[in-house]
């Protein structure tokens, strides 16, 4: 079994990855310095039930599965602080043996701002977001230059980056054929928010990286994620996955499954002809162990477009109002003045075979799985702020 580093690893993303790799045999530290929490603090946004910060959790993962999760509490925009994790100087802050594991086989990268809205509410967020993103990727490159060049690098990106094009969207990469000579390119990219933008600024780096250091990076374009656990987060509520409903954290369908439970208008923006791919949680997990196990060549920026199925926002509230109507949930559904700056109807057909040809096996959203995610989040409807839903942060 490998060393896998998880840069990021307190997220909604981040912990249960870092439990499903480890329940696999693999030696697993994660790495955060809390700063969605500090972003949640500020603007008083809470998450459906509170979470234990890593240190706690991984404690009660080592009680409950006798396996170590090594946590380290580290701003990673710091240079200094990324040769750390790679030159034996970093300062764990829980741990059952404080031993340096060594140079990791792996790097899964989730440490950035993921939050679009978030990225355009003023200057001050659009800065922040381009200077935690950009950086925090340059300096993880660096690092496995100077110290780890066989690394592997799993790059969590979007299918943001791409926008809607009108013609299909490859894996990553297309053939083009101009002036009766032919080359292949990355898919041109237009991200729609200054997040999405960064994660385009990720691609080039890393494409440079690739083809000027030799690296081997995996590069998942991943669309909106839906799900409140997996196998290993039910084991012990220490060990749940951190759930936002919000307009700036939470994706789509967590936020109208939240709306449905307490008869709040599911908020359709615009047209709601907005369309994107999807893909649960589970497959989130699965996705990153079939990269880990099937790693990038050298010298290799390998793209998977890491997506299950494709929805448009008028079909997910269809699927909400009707799962809830069934459960006795007064659903409504509301069209509203869109905030956004994006094409409300659009063409939309992504490539996603890459992933499946690896093994992945989809949960596909059935009511059955919307059932079960109505049933959990029910749990906790008292938590509820309606005031945190929708504040209409506008893009333009």
């Amino acid at each position: 079994m490998s060393h896998i580093l998880i840069l990021g690893g307190d997220g909604y993303l981040g912990w249960p990855t870092a439990m499903h790799l480890s329940s696999r045999g693999h030696e697993v530290t994660v790495v955060d310095n809390y700063y969605k929490r500090a972003i949640c603090k500020d603007l008083h946004i809470n998450p459906l039930y509170e979470v234990p910060d890593l240190s706690v959790r991984a404690k009660r993962w080592h009680e409950i599965t006798g396996k170590e999760i090594k946590v380290c509490v580290s701003d990673l925009t710091n240079i200094n602080s990324m040769n750390a994790l790679f030159n034996g100087k970093c300062n764990y802050d829980w741990c059952v043996e404080k031993k340096y594991t060594g140079i990791p086989d792996t790097i899964v990268h989730y440490a950035e701002q993921p939050s679009a809205p978030y990225s355009l509410m003023n200057n001050t967020t659009a800065n922040n977001t381009i200077s935690n993103n950009l950086l925090v990727t340059n300096n993880l490159l660096y690092s496995v230059k100077e110290y780890s060049r066989d690394s592997h690098i799993i790059k969590l990106g979007t299918m943001g980056e791409y926008g809607t094009p009108n013609i299909d969207i490859e894996e990553g990469w297309i053939d083009i054929e101009h002036n009766g000579r032919n080359g292949k390119f990355l898919f041109p990219r237009q991200g729609s928010s200054i997040y999405h933008t960064t994660k385009v600024m990720d691609t080039d780096l890393i494409w440079f990286a690739v083809r000027t250091w030799e690296l081997k990076v995996t590069d998942l374009m991943q669309g909106p994620v839906y799900g409140i656990e997996t196998e290993e987060s039910i084991i012990d509520k220490d060990l749940s996955i951190i759930f936002f409903y919000d307009e700036i954290f939470g994706t789509i369908l967590n936020r109208f499954i939240t709306q449905a439970i307490i008869d709040y208008p599911l908020t359709v923006y615009g047209k709601g002809g907005q369309t994107r791919g999807y893909l649960n949680i589970k497959d989130t997990m699965q996705c990153i162990e079939k990269a880990v196990i099937n790693p990038a060549k050298d010298s290799e920026l390998r793209i998977f477009n890491q997506i299950t199925e494709t929805f448009s926002v008028n079909q997910l509230a269809d699927k909400v109002y009707n799962v809830g109507q069934q459960l006795g949930f007064n659903v409504m559904i509301e069209s509203i003045e869109n905030p956004r700056k994006e094409a409300e109807e659009h063409y939309y057909n992504p490539k996603y075979q890459g992933l499946l040809e690896l093994g992945v096996k989809p949960h596909y959203l059935d009511d059955l799985v919307l059932e079960g995610m109505f049933n959990q989040v029910i749990k906790y409807r008292d938590n509820i702020k309606k005031d945190i839903i929708f504040k209409g942060i506008k893009w333009i």
